[in-house]
């Protein structure tokens, strides 16, 4: 899917000069980044979205302020999970 966004020419060319980026590419950040920070997406659709590796996402946000959303029991549950598997 495609988003348009409208922005006087003005205000793109600062944008432009100021962040020194695709602007295109800036906006599907900011999208990705307050989808996830609002717990809309996953870390694994912010991965998707911006085309990197769980784990590059998970450093993207982080860089950009925004906490992990995994909890301690995320972590247990995990745990147990393996804990089972290796257990066989």
């Amino acid at each position: 899917m495609s988003v348009m966004i409208s922005l006087p020419e003005n205000i793109e060319h600062q944008l432009k000069v100021e962040w020194g980026v695709d602007l295109s590419r800036r906006a599907l950040e900011a999208l990705a980044i307050e989808g996830y920070r609002t717990e809309a997406l996953s870390l694994g659709q912010v991965a998707e979205m911006l085309g990197m590796s769980v784990n590059d996402a998970d450093g993207f946000l982080k860089k950009h302020g925004v906490d992990s959303l995994t909890t301690i029991e995320d972590f247990e549950r995990g745990r147990q999970s393996l804990e089972k598997l290796f257990a066989r």
